[in-house]
């Protein structure tokens, strides 16, 4: 069927279409290497997906529990296409670095001939059949990578299959353009589960609400005996925690603390209070709980490893500075802050993965969130609100991949420990969909709307003297410069040349429908 396509293919784009199209040979019965993916349901995902292409869809969408093997069930199909002559290169996406790196590690572990680029290095050769990105950073390279001749690299039919990890909905409202841009089949992956992935996350993939490709939740895989489940030890609590503090309950010293730290003397919501010196029997609190009550290893001499998911770096930097002053026997890294403005990251994240290696406590602010595989993980502890339930399901997945003889020969992990001092499990019982997240404008974005609002909204009769009609002029005249001024050579700028030309002209701006704005 025809579709439309961003641009027009270059030579080489229509060389590499023309040679898939006479070579490919069928996909419907593929020959699936057990030692990449050999378990039943991975077979049953990669063999739906490759019938929906052969069947002339461009777009699917698995829907598999973390630490079920999304990751490998893709290199299958990589495997598969390649081999068949379905796709020359692919481009896999990740919204972190530490995923990036990680899913081009496996990648290059299973199939090892294909060559492969993690982009973000700027090590390996980016004509790699296989490229391995963030959005940001593939939506700079469209523009900024060109080949000897001066033309880009990343032309709108480079990529044949873009593979998308952990895909949502603010990946799509955000980076649509990447989608738009390149003419190419998309794979989703995502551990969402299938009544918590929202319309829109269907509609991109041109699939019927609630009815993916393939799904494969964690309950079955528990029952499977393919991931293990949870249990939450009871906590201690505060009232810090339940509903914040207020300056009224607060001690003379307390009051005099918060005098020198906050501006308002208005109630202090509970993520402020960890960074202030009178919430340290609170933070003490939660660290002991952990060391007393969490699952230890070594014949119980030594706590399994955790996560602690605080909520901004202060708090990580505050919850190490306490557990080193409560546990000073245990200073030299056990406990280790882990975000991104922290120095080599990505290798502190390495020795976090080892098992034989510290930090044995991660004190993560959105690093250690999703996608991170770690199998002798034992302990997570939420340290703070999450409000979008998609996350929190990645999150509680971080724990749940089996590990072999993690308590000694034969005594295999068959559940881990979850402490939640936000009562996170409670909010999403009463609010079946919590709050998601919405996308954050710039300032410029927040600036050209508000212009473009006044300018309709100083159509309207009563604001036909003078004064008004010239204010209004200025905010044409403003905006019109504006788009004037918009680069045409950037790639998602090209996609809407008819726009940036019609409202290059401000007589366009006469009567503006809500279409428009």
């Amino acid at each position: 069927p025809e579709r439309r396509i961003s641009g027009i293919y270059s030579k080489k784009d229509l060389e590499s279409l023309n040679f898939i199209k006479n070579n490919r040979t069928s996909i419907k019965n593929p020959l699936i290497k057990d030692e990449i993916t050999n378990r039943d349901y991975q077979k049953e995902a990669i063999i739906r997906t490759l019938e929906s292409y052969e069947e002339g869809h461009r777009k699917a969408l698995l829907v598999m529990a973390t630490g079920s093997g999304k990751t490998r069930t893709a290199i299958s199909i990589v495997d598969i296409l390649t081999r068949n002559n379905w796709a020359k290169n692919i481009l896999f996406l990740a919204d972190r670095t530490a995923l990036v790196k990680q899913a081009r590690e496996s990648f290059n572990e299973h199939l090892p001939e294909l060559s492969l680029c993690n982009l973000l290095d700027n090590k390996d050769d980016v004509n790699s059949r296989m490229v391995f990105s963030t959005y940001p950073t593939i939506m700079n390279a469209i523009d900024e990578k060109k080949g000897r001749d001066g033309k880009r690299i990343f032309t709108n039919g480079h990529f044949d299959l873009i593979i998308l990890d952990e895909s949502h909905r603010s990946i799509y409202k955000r980076y649509q353009d990447i989608f738009n841009y390149f003419d190419a089949k998309l794979l989703g992956l995502t551990a969402t589960p299938v009544d918590e992935i929202d319309r829109n996350t269907y509609r991109v993939f041109e699939l019927e609400e609630g009815n993916p490709t393939f799904a494969y939740d964690l309950k079955e895989a528990i029952e499977d005996g393919y991931l293990v489940n949870y249990e939450l030890p009871q906590v201690s609590e505060t009232k810090i925690m339940k509903e914040g503090i207020r300056y009224k309950d607060l001690s003379e010293e307390e009051k005099e603390e918060f005098e020198n730290t906050f501006d308002s003397f208005e109630d202090i919501p509970s993520e402020k209070v960890n960074k202030s010196l009178f919430n340290i029997d609170t933070i003490d609190l939660v660290i002991k709980d952990l060391m007393d009550k969490g699952v230890k290893v070594k014949g119980g001499d030594k706590l399994g490893k955790t996560i602690i998911f605080a909520a901004n770096q202060a708090h990580a930097d505050f919850i190490v500075e306490r557990f080193n002053a409560l546990y000073p026997e245990y200073k030299g890294g056990f406990a280790q802050a882990v975000y991104h403005k922290i120095d080599y990251v990505d290798n502190l994240i390495d020795k976090f993965k080892d098992k034989e290696s510290y930090p044995q406590i991660a004190v993560s602010v959105d690093m250690l969130d999703t996608g991170i595989d770690v199998p002798e993980l034992i302990n997570l502890v939420f340290f703070k609100k999450v409000r979008s339930k998609a996350k929190f399901w990645q999150m509680i997945g971080r724990g749940t991949r089996l590990c072999e003889d993690l308590f000694g020969p034969g005594l295999d992990k068959d559940k881990f420990s979850i402490f939640d001092y936000y009562y996170n499990f409670e909010f999403f019982e009463i609010n079946k969909r919590g709050h998601e997240g919405g996308i954050q404008r710039s300032l410029t974005e927040n600036l050209f709307n508000v212009k473009i609002d006044l300018i309709k909204a100083l159509e309207h009769l009563d604001y036909q003297e003078d004064d008004f009609i010239e204010y209004r002029q200025a905010l044409v005249d403003n905006i019109v410069l504006l788009i004037k001024g918009i680069n045409r050579e950037r790639f998602n700028a090209r996609m809407r040349l008819h726009l940036i030309d019609k409202y290059s002209d401000s007589r366009a701006f006469g009567s503006l429908e809500e279409i428009d704005t």
